[in-house]
Order: C-alpha cells, then structure tokens, then sequence
C-alpha cells in the first residue's frame, strides 16, 4: 500500500489548513467590501470549457476517464465565463463575482515524469463592462488587487512587485514585424531569449528595435514614453497611462512597485488586454502570489458581452510568504474532560456538551484516568488548556 501522497500533492496539517482558511476569509471579506458575490463552479468541466478556446493547452488539463471528454480545471476563469454567459446571462451588468478552491494541472517533474499540480486559489471576475468603461475597469481591479494587499499586511518587507503588460501593446509591435516571422519573434520576445531572436531572418535595424524591446522594462513613465516613440499614438497606451493614474500613487503608498513590461504574457494564453502578475521576496526566492489580466474575446466565445478580466492568488504561496504564525490564528485550546472509571463516562459526556454549549472547547479523553495529576499531565501532553477530571 502507498504511504506517501501523489507526486504534487500533499498532506496538509491543521496548522496549515487553519492558515489556508483564514487567508480565503480575509480575501473573501475584500471582495464583499467592493460588492463582489461567491460562486462555486465545478472542479470537472468538458475539455472544451476548460482548454478556453486554446488559451489553455491540453497537456496543462488534468484529463478524466468517462464517456465524454472531461477534466478537472487548471483555473477558474473560464468555467465563470461560461456560466455568467448562461444561467447568469440575465443578471445585470457588470458582474462581479469571486471564488476559492482546488485548482489541478498536469505538469512534469525534474526527471520528465507525468505529475499532478494542485493548488488553492482565490479570487474574482469582473464581467460585462461596456467598452467605453476599460480604463475604470482596469483600474478597478488593480485598486481591488492592492485593498487586498493591506488586509493581508503584504507591504515594504515582503517587497511587492506588480508586473504589468498589454496584450494589445505587444500586437501592435509585433505588427511591425513580417507576418511569417510574428509567432518567433513573439516566442522569443515573451520567453526573453536573445539568442532565439538572433537566428530570426530579420533586417538588422529590426532585430535591433526588437532587441532594445525585450529590454524595455521599469518603471511606466519612461517605458511608455518610449513605446510611444515605437507606436505613435495609440488606444492602448492611452488606456494604460489612464489606469496607472489612479492605480499608482496607491501602490507607493503601499511600497508596491509598478513594473511595466511590454513583452510580459502570462503562462495561459487567456488575455488579450491589461496582464499582471504580483511577486513577492519569499524567505529563499521570489514567489508569484497573484496574476491575472482582461480576457474579453473568452466572455464573446461564451455568448457574453462586454468585458472580462479578473485575477487569482495562489493561497499557499501567500502562506509560504508571510509564515504559519501570521496566517494561522492560534486556535482556542481546549479543556480535558477525563474521569477515573467507565462508570463516570455518561456524566463526563454530559460535562463535555455543556461545556460546549457554554462555547468551551473541549475534547473528552477515551479511557479512565487514575488521578487528578495524571489527567493533568495528560492534558499538557495534548496542549489542553485545562482538566476537568470527574471522581
């Protein structure tokens, strides 16, 4: 018999559980502050809801054996989508929605062995903004994204870093590119390989300006200036500097640092507007707490309308970051109910409920105790906060 989890899983203790629950609390009362309303969907969704119309790839979905094509989500996003586009398509506009749970991918180990990723994540949709309203959008889910930073207390020591990107920034640059080359290039450009770019067959002066782009990133005023040196007036730069208006100054308030990177896309190829991606200085490395971006063309293939962007923290990463202690509450400790015969067992029961009815946690020991001290050692043993030892 197997003793030990499957590969990317874990046991996890009550500690840790505790910490787990008190951080989706914390989350989940933000999101309520700002009007956001808890879904549950489904952790196994067809093949197609799930892969988003190619956005995510088949080998990252944990497949399951059955009839039809079906597997366990790698994320919620689109399973949200599709029901704001169905059984809640007659809600008004827009929707703001937020969730937690178990989140699976298919991955693979150091060794190229097939392995199972779970994670628990957090965290909201904003669904059906008219077009008009993309900056406030936007700027919503950022300003929303930073609130949940100071209820978490994530601040100047755990050195935040908001990485920002534009899918439609970095479509447009790619334009300038020759049609046959757009998919190496973007490959080279999102993965920061020089070398790649390098073997491109492309003009000098091209892999020059691509070049000095795979390097553009830092603070937004002057990456913007510069991108607007590239693209000459457009919608998309003028929609980020709206956003960063009101998102910036909040985040200096808070020591979160707003890096623009124009050639930033995260792993799943949902987006295709605004993307981010929250890190933080872990104990050992960096650790990425939070990401997310505006999904527009996903709510449409849904039957939607409008907008669509939302983000998810990774829930044990934030845990791993701040530490057990400032994640997990200690729990209240508990009275020791212990009695020195079975004859005393019903009246130990019935001390036992009206301790719990009083709201005293307690916990009865299965077993006669012989004397007082010895149902007090036993409950320092247990971490017991106290005995009641029934003669």
């Amino acid at each position: 018999m197997a003793l030990q989890p499957a590969a990317g899983t874990r046991d996890l203790n009550p500690r840790e559980v505790d910490g787990n629950r008190w951080l989706c609390d914390q989350l989940g009362l933000v999101y309520r502050l700002w009007g956001y309303a808890e879904v549950a969907p489904p952790s196994v969704e067809r093949l197609e809801t799930l892969e988003a119309g190619g956005g995510i790839k088949d080998h990252d979905v944990v497949r399951l054996a059955a009839d039809e094509p079906l597997g366990l989500r790698p994320e919620m996003t689109a399973s949200i989508a599709r029901a704001a586009g169905t059984r809640m398509a007659e809600r008004p506009r827009p929707l703001r929605l937020w969730s937690s749970g178990l989140v699976f991918r298919s991955g693979q180990s150091d060794t190229g062995q097939h392995r199972l990723e779970e994670h628990l994540q957090s965290g909201v949709e904003l669904l059906g903004s008219d077009a008009e309203a993309g900056s406030a959008a936007d700027a919503e889910l950022l300003r929303l994204l930073l609130a949940c930073l100071r209820q978490l207390k994530v601040g100047r020591a755990e050195q935040p870093r908001l990485l920002l990107g534009h899918h439609g920034v970095l479509s447009s640059l790619l334009d300038q590119v020759p049609s046959q080359q757009r998919t190496s290039v973007r490959k080279a450009l999102i993965s920061y390989d020089p070398l790649a770019l390098k073997q491109l067959d492309l003009p000098a002066h091209q892999r020059q300006s691509l070049e000095q782009l795979m390097r553009l990133r830092g603070q937004p005023e002057p990456v913007l200036y510069q991108l607007e040196q590239l693209l000459g007036p457009s919608r998309h730069l003028d929609s980020l500097a709206e956003t960063l208006k009101v998102v910036a100054p909040v985040a200096q308030q808070q020591d979160v640092v707003i890096q623009l990177d124009p050639t930033f896309q995260p792993h799943y190829d949902l987006y295709d507007g605004l993307v981010l991606k929250l890190v933080c200085q872990g104990p050992e490395a960096p650790l990425e707490i939070a990401s997310g971006g505006r999904y527009d063309a996903l709510v449409q293939r849904f039957g939607g309308t409008g907008s669509g962007l939302g983000f998810s923290f990774d829930v044990e990463a934030i845990r791993g970051l701040l530490g057990t202690d400032r994640t997990a509450p200690m729990r209240p400790a508990c009275t020791l109910v212990s009695y020195r015969s079975i004859t005393e067992l019903p009246a130990a029961l019935e001390l036992l409920e009206s301790l719990h009815l009083g709201g005293t946690p307690a916990e009865l020991l299965h077993g006669p105790c012989p004397s007082q001290a010895d149902a007090e050692r036993e409950a320092e043993w247990r971490g017991c906060q106290a005995t009641r030892w029934l003669d």
